[in-house]
């Protein structure tokens, strides 16, 4: 399923190949033509493609170190799809009222909000319908992990724009943030670990007595993965934290020029951030904790996971 890596293949060429699946299968979709145009600027805009690139660098780091099949690649491009449409959401009149993304307008400025709408809703079927269409054997499972993460990051931002949660609540405020951040941030990345590792030989392993069992744990329950899925899936948990962890640092010491969006409307919309519960200091000391448990994930993966701790080095020291 895979050839042997003779040099190690650039993040900028995985991103190429990621985008032209993308742009592929948008295209392939014989949309009207204004939403077809709404759709590529949402998913083949200026972006650092974190998500998918972290599907491919996990499938390589579970398949030791090798180039994975074409296959994984068209696996990343949903997650991003599913990325690029959580964005358009995010950002419109209703949700968090923004005029940039990315330096450029927000896809609602650029042409309308009922094409924003529309095309972030039909981002999400397109990529759930790509995912479920790739002829493996992981395939359902990963459809299964994509769809289940949509609706996690759904639920994050639903806690987070709208506020509260159902019943009494004794979290303080920082298990809240973790809670916010684990779904709607930490959803999708994690899921992108997962998918990328089960395309790269994961497994789900089933105990011989799961069938009939009634414990309350559902079959798809971390006990059920291996050992290369749960190292994965350690390893994005921390990672979509402190990725959060940067991102409202930022939000505090940079600028709108420098980050191409509005800075500081989570602060003033009263929302819990990580500068905001822990201060610009202890936020710093949270970065470096979870970047230490994120590359400490990787080590039963030897030289093979190397592309995967240079992303958490660069994503903890990120201007933008």
């Amino acid at each position: 399923m895979s050839t042997a890596l003779p040099a190690r293949v650039s993040d900028e060429v995985l991103i190429r190949s990621i985008d032209a699946y993308a742009e592929a299968a948008i295209r392939g979709q014989g949309m009207p033509t204004r939403l077809t145009e709404a759709m590529l600027y949402a998913a083949l805009g200026p972006g650092k493609r974190v998500r998918p690139v972290l599907c491919v660098r996990a499938c390589m780091a579970v398949n030791g170190g090798c180039l994975p099949e074409r296959c994984a690649t068209e696996a990343a491009a949903a997650v991003e799809l599913v990325h690029a449409f959580s964005l358009v959401h995010d950002d419109l009149p209703a949700m968090d009222d923004d005029d940039l993304r990315r330096g450029r307008p927000t896809l609602h400025k650029a042409f309308d909000e009922a094409t924003a709408v529309l095309a972030g809703d039909a981002l999400q079927g397109l990529a759930m319908q790509r995912l479920a269409g790739i002829d493996r054997p992981w395939a359902n499972q990963a459809a299964f992990e994509l769809a289940k993460a949509t609706n996690d990051m759904i639920a994050g931002q639903a806690l987070d724009t709208l506020g509260g949660a159902d019943g009494d609540d004794p979290m303080d405020d920082a298990d809240r943030l973790e809670r916010v951040h684990r779904l709607k941030t930490g959803a999708l990345l994690r899921a992108a670990c997962r998918i990328g590792a089960l395309a790269g030989g994961a497994r789900r392993v089933e105990p011989d007595d799961w069938e009939g069992k009634d414990d309350g744990e559902p079959w798809w329950g971390l006990d059920a993965d291996d050992a290369g899925l749960k190292a994965v899936t350690s390893y994005a948990d921390a990672l979509g934290l402190m990725f959060q962890a940067v991102d409202d640092l930022l939000d505090v010491t940079s600028d709108a020029a420098t980050l191409g969006k509005a800075t500081q409307k989570d602060a003033e919309a009263g929302k819990l951030t990580y500068p905001g519960v822990f201060g610009v200091e202890g936020t710093r000391r949270e970065i470096v904790r979870l970047h230490e448990r994120a590359v400490a994930a990787l080590a039963g993966f030897g030289l093979a996971a190397d592309p995967l701790r240079a992303l958490a080095d660069r994503l903890a020291t990120r201007t933008r």
